[in-house]
């Protein structure tokens, strides 16, 4: 049989707490309206938001969840820790809005149909360039976190299911970073080739969740494997 994940349970760090801090902003930074809608009319032209609220919520959630899982799991806090946890959370604050932005546009097209004078034709790709660099950087620093666990794996006396989560991880952040590179690279593209398609730059997006079973199978299949051996 082999040797499970262990809790490391210690009291919440200061680089945590600032992290959780700047994440709690970020979320802010993202709500529909800071005031409460006085009419009814109001009240539902702020719940046409709530869409775009929701899925920018649930992308800031994923970054926060991995990144709290990693000083969960490794009780690391060395120079580069910290150093690669500043430039995560500078990339955090700095995307909030692109990331509101982008998904506001989309659901604005699905439900009114466009809004036009919100951005022109021309300048779709750039949004989805900057938001693919966005994500290809915040899961990019993640890969480089877990990476840098990996390495100090003896050190860190981790056990071969641990060894094994750490590796999955940086596949998964690697993967999602490279889905945002390929969505950026591909909007520069198209639209010098074929600017109608731009579109097809966000559809990269659904391989998220074609990434994240793929590697979960994975994942499965090695520990049940561990586990038989």
């Amino acid at each position: 049989m082999t040797a499970s994940p262990r809790h490391r349970r210690r009291e919440v760090s200061r680089i945590e707490g600032f992290s959780d801090a700047v994440f709690g902003f970020a979320v802010t930074l993202l709500v529909v309206s800071l005031e409460v809608p006085r009419t009814f009319h109001d009240l539902l032209l702020m719940m046409r938001g709530f869409p775009a609220f929701a899925v920018s919520f649930a992308m800031l959630f994923m970054l926060w969840w991995r990144h709290y899982r990693f000083f969960r799991r490794y009780d690391l806090e060395d120079p580069f820790v910290i150093t690669m946890t500043a430039f995560l959370l500078f990339v955090v604050l700095f995307y909030v809005y692109p990331l509101k932005f982008l998904w506001s546009f989309v659901f604005s097209q699905a439900i009114e149909g466009g809004a036009p004078k919100a951005i022109e034709r021309a300048e779709i790709y750039m949004l989805f360039e900057i938001y693919g660099a966005g994500v290809a950087a915040a899961y990019g620093l993640l890969a480089a976190l877990y990476l840098h666990a990996y390495r100090r794996r003896a050190e860190l006396d981790l056990t071969p299911v641990e060894v094994m989560d750490t590796r999955v991880d940086i596949y998964s952040n690697i993967s999602l970073a490279g889905i945002g590179l390929t969505s950026a690279i591909l909007a520069a593209v198209l639209n010098l080739v074929a600017p109608q398609l731009v579109g097809i730059a966000g559809l990269m997006y659904f391989l998220f969740g074609v990434s994240e079973w793929t590697l979960g199978a994975y994942r499965g299949r090695l520990q049940r494997r561990m586990t038989d051996s």
